[in-house]
C-alpha cells in the first residue's frame, strides 16, 4: 500500500540523525517547506520538494492543505493502566493536602494499588485501550507504560500482562516498565529488605522468562527507595536484561540523578527539585533527563530548571507523566506548551524533546521520533497555521487535523 501525503506547507523534524539531541543542537529544525511525502506499507519511504520533483503516484493521497507535518510525540513516561481516577485527592489537594500527607492517610500509590487489585486483567486492557485511542489521536505515537499500582508479585504481574497485550494489540509503538519498586505495600512499611528480595528472587526471574519488560524503574525518594536500595533494585534488573530508568528528584535531592548516572540508567525523570551537582552529574553522562511539566503544574511545584540543564549540555526529554494522582492527562500538545510558557524552551527545542529525544529515552529512535526514510509513518498533520510556533503559543486550541499510526488515519 502506497499513501502519498501532498501539499506539505512544512515538513518538520526532518533527519537521520538519531542520536540525542543536547545544548544548541537541540534548537536545530530541519525543514522543507512546499513537501510531498510517500508511505510504503506503513513506514516513510521518500519525501521531497514539489519544485523539484514530480510526487509518485500512490493508492490513496492525503491533502495535507498547505498545513504543516511533524513526527507524532514519543511519550518516554507514563502510568497509563490503571483501575480508577483519584479526584477525591484532586479535592485534598484544593483544601491544602501535601503530595506525602496524602500517600500517609492511605492515598497516592497505596491508593491506586488497592484499586487495581480489585481490577481484571480485561477490565484494565479495556480501559487502558481507551486511553491509549485519546492520546493517539493527540499525536503520541510512541509510549512508555509503567506497571507499580500492583505492588504483590501477582498485581505487578497482571499489569504487566496487560502492558504486553497493549503491545500486540494497538498501533502506537510501546515499551514497558516494570515499576515495581514504586512504593513498599502496607506489608512490608517496616520490611523494606524483604519487599525488595520479593522483587527481586521472586518477580524479575517471571519477568524476564516471559519477556514483560524492556526497562526497569525506581521511585527514588525520601520516604520510598533510598539511592542504595534503588541501585540494587537497577543492578539486578540489569542482570536480567532489563535497562534502567529512575524517578529521580522529584519532591526532594534525593539522589536518585547520581544513582541513575551510576548504574547508566537510559533516564532519570521528574527533575522538579535540582542542585548545580546533579545538573553537572547529569551533563557529563549519557543518561537523559526526562521533564513531566504537568506533573509539577497539577501538584502545585517548582517547574524543572529546562533552561540550566540546556546551558550545561543535558540531554532532556519531555513526557507527560499521565496516571491517576498527579498527571491525569496524555496530552503530549500541552506539555509542549507548558514547556516553552513555564520552562522557557524555545518551540524547537521542546519539539525535539517530545519527538526525536523522547524517542531515545524508549530507545525507539531507531523506528519513531524523526522525518526519515525506513521509519514508521507515525505522522501529525496540523491544521493551517502561520508558523511552528503557534502550535505552542495556541495552547487552548486543538491544532492537529489527523494523526496516522504506521500510515493510518487514527479516527475517533
Amino acid at each position: 500500500m502506497r499513501t502519498l501525503i501532498s501539499n506539505i506547507g512544512c515538513l518538520a523534524g526532518i533527519t537521520a540523525d538519531n542520536n540525542v539531541r543536547r545544548g544548541d543542537s537541540l534548537r536545530a529544525m530541519d525543514m522543507l517547506h512546499n513537501a510531498w511525502l510517500l508511505i510504503e506499507d506503513g513506514f516513510i519511504a521518500d519525501f521531497s520538494r514539489h519544485e523539484t520533483s514530480i510526487p509518485p503516484n500512490a493508492d490513496i493521497t492525503i491533502d495535507a492543505r498547505n498545513a504543516y507535518v511533524l513526527p507524532s510525540w514519543c511519550d518516554s513516561h507514563t502510568h497509563l493502566v490503571f483501575a480508577t481516577s483519584r479526584e477525591e485527592e484532586f479535592v485534598d489537594k484544593i483544601r491544602g493536602l501535601s503530595y506525602a500527607d496524602i500517600a500517609a492517610k492511605g492515598g497516592g500509590i497505596l491508593n491506586s494499588a488497592g484499586k487495581l487489585s480489585l481490577a481484571s486483567e480485561e477490565e484494565l486492557v479495556e480501559s487502558a485501550t481507551q486511553r491509549l485511542n485519546e492520546v493517539a489521536l493527540l499525536g503520541t505515537g510512541a509510549i512508555e507504560i509503567k506497571s507499580g499500582y500492583g505492588l504483590s508479585v501477582e498485581g505487578e504481574l497482571k499489569m504487566l500482562r496487560v502492558i504486553q497485550r497493549l503491545k500486540r494489540e494497538s498501533k502506537l509503538t510501546i515499551k514497558s516498565t516494570f515499576l515495581g519498586a514504586h512504593a513498599f505495600p502496607p506489608d512490608y512499611k517496616n520490611d523494606h529488605e524483604g519487599y525488595i528480595s520479593m522483587l527481586i528472587d521472586e518477580l524479575l526471574p517471571v519477568i524476564a522468562n516471559e519477556q514483560l519488560a524492556d526497562f526497569i524503574d525506581v521511585f527514588c525518594e525520601t520516604g520510598f527507595f533510598s539511592p542504595e536500595e534503588t541501585e540494587r533494585v537497577c543492578l539486578a534488573g540489569i542482570r536480567h536484561g532489563l535497562k534502567p530508568k529512575i524517578h529521580a528528584n522529584q519532591l526532594n535531592l534525593s539522589g536518585g540523578v547520581e544513582t541513575g548516572v551510576k548504574v547508566g540508567a537510559l533516564s532519570v525523570d521528574h527533575l522538579e527539585t535540582m542542585d548545580q551537582h546533579a545538573i553537572n552529574c547529569l551533563a557529563n553522562s549519557a543518561t537523559i533527563g526526562t521533564m513531566l511539566p504537568t506533573a509539577a503544574y497539577f501538584l502545585r511545584m517548582n517547574f524543572q530548571p529546562a533552561r540550566q540543564l540546556i546551558d550545561a549540555n543535558c540531554a532532556i526529554a519531555l513526557a507527560s507523566d499521565y496516571n491517576p494522582g498527579s498527571s491525569p492527562s496524555g496530552n503530549m500538545n500541552q506539555v509542549v506548551s507548558m514547556a516553552c510558557i513555564q520552562l522557557k524552551m524555545l518551540p524547537e527545542e521542546a519539539i525535539n524533546a517530545a519527538t526525536i529525544n523522547g524517542a531515545c529515552a524508549m530507545d525507539v529512535q531507531e523506528i519513531v521520533g524523526s522525518i526519515a526514510p525506513g521509519k514508521k509513518a507515525n505522522l501529525i498533520i496540523t491544521k493551517q497555521i502561520p508558523s511552528l510556533a503557534y502550535l505552542p503559543y495556541a495552547f487552548g486550541s486543538n491544532l492537529i487535523d489527523k494523526v496516522l499510526l504506521e500510515g493510518e488515519i487514527v479516527l475517533p
